[in-house]
Formats: structure tokens, C-alpha cells, sequence
């Protein structure tokens, strides 16, 4: 079973693809939010898979916002921006956000679906009016962080190890605990089967997560 949110301040639109997204059997619907600050607030209460968010909506914060700052709070979540922009600038600043999908607002119910299967297994979903070339190569740029199997806070972790930080220095930095900076480091080396801190190090220059 696949714990999907909604994100949109369109309550039609919002609740037409929780309406399509219940008909297929293996997809629960956990929450719905109107706004960035609400999608955060219960994206942390109800830990889901995969949110389908929308990018512009009213208050503080977008949709790339809330996303970032989803990434921070919620382990393993995977969104996928739902939207209306095909302008490349949006496309763009998705992939600098590390968002997991973009598709467009007019998909069918099958490529909501498809999205959702796809990006919940590890799998970039962004079905956009770019060549395939262009959209690697923006990718290329961003050093693919989208791809990695690492949340954002252990992406900054695995950063700040390669920059010669000590655990100590870690947890100030990111005002966590010694102790949360061991677990997330330990979770690090399980997810990508390393042994050494050596390797950790080569792991992150070779994915530029020195940046």
C-alpha cells in the first residue's frame, strides 16, 4: 500500500485526484492540505510515501518551499510537483529542489498512477515538454542529488563529513543531537553498503554532495 497526500488550494481540483487516486486499490490517501504550511504540518504528522503538491498556492509558502522543507522533516518522502507551468524555469527550479516527479494538471488518472508506482520505487518521473537531452542535462548540472537514495538532512550530513566536520560540530550545525548525527550516519553507510568512513567520503565527492 502506497500512503499518498494531496497537496492543492483548489478544493475541486484537490478533490477530484483524491476521487481518481482512491479507485486504484494498492493507493491510500492519508492527507489533504490547501497550503505549503499546511502540507508540512501534516506531511510530518502523517509520514506518506509520495505527495502530489501543487506550486503556487496562497500564504508563505510555494510549493517548492514546502517541499524542501518536507525533505528536511520526513524521512524517505517523495513528491512529485502537480501543476499547470511548463515554462523551463519551473522545470528548472523543481530540479534544483530535488523534487522526485513534475507532471502537468491535465495528465489522465493512468499517469497520476504511474507517476505515483514509479517515483514510491526509487524511480525520477518528470513528463514535461523538454527533450529528454535538455532535461539530462539540466540534471548533469545539478549533479542528479534527485536520484540519491539519501534524504536532504543526510545529504548535508554526508557534506559536512566530506568538509571535515566532527559529529559534535555536525549536531551544532544542524541543532540535532550527537547521538541523531551517529544514527543518520549509520543509516548512510547501511543505504549505500559501505564499510568505511573513506568510502562515505568518495561517495559524496563522486555525487557532488560537496556543494
Amino acid at each position: 500500500m502506497i500512503n499518498v497526500m494531496v497537496v492543492d488550494d483548489h478544493v475541486l481540483i484537490r478533490k477530484g485526484i483524491v476521487l481518481l487516486l482512491e479507485s486504484f486499490t494498492d493507493i491510500q490517501i492519508v492527507g489533504e492540505a490547501s497550503s505549503g504550511e499546511e502540507a508540512v504540518m501534516l506531511a510530518i504528522k502523517e509520514q506518506p510515501d509520495v505527495i502530489l503538491m501543487d506550486i503556487s498556492m496562497p500564504g508563505g509558502l510555494d510549493g517548492f518551499t514546502a517541499a524542501q522543507k518536507i525533505f528536511q522533516d520526513v524521512e524517505d518522502c517523495k513528491i512529485i510537483l502537480l501543476t499547470m507551468h511548463e515554462e523551463d524555469v519551473y522545470i528548472q527550479k523543481a530540479i534544483e529542489v530535488q523534487v522526485n516527479g513534475y507532471i502537468l494538471k491535465n495528465s489522465q488518472g493512468p499517469e497520476l498512477y504511474d507517476a505515483i508506482t514509479r517515483v514510491h520505487s526509487g524511480e525520477r518521473y518528470y513528463r514535461v515538454d523538454v527533450p529528454e537531452a535538455q532535461l539530462t542535462k539540466w540534471f548533469a548540472e545539478k549533479g542528479d542529488k534527485s536520484q540519491s537514495v539519501l534524504t536532504l538532512r543526510e545529504q548535508e550530513i554526508v557534506r559536512l563529513t566530506i568538509l571535515g566536520y566532527t559529529n559534535k560540530q555536525i549536531s551544532e550545525k544542524l541543532f540535532i543531537s550527537p547521538k541523531t548525527v551517529e544514527n543518520h550516519k549509520a543509516n548512510i553507510m547501511q543505504k549505500l553498503n559501505l564499510e568505511k568512513k573513506s568510502e562515505l567520503i568518495q561517495y559524496g565527492i563522486k555525487n557532488h554532495l560537496y556543494v
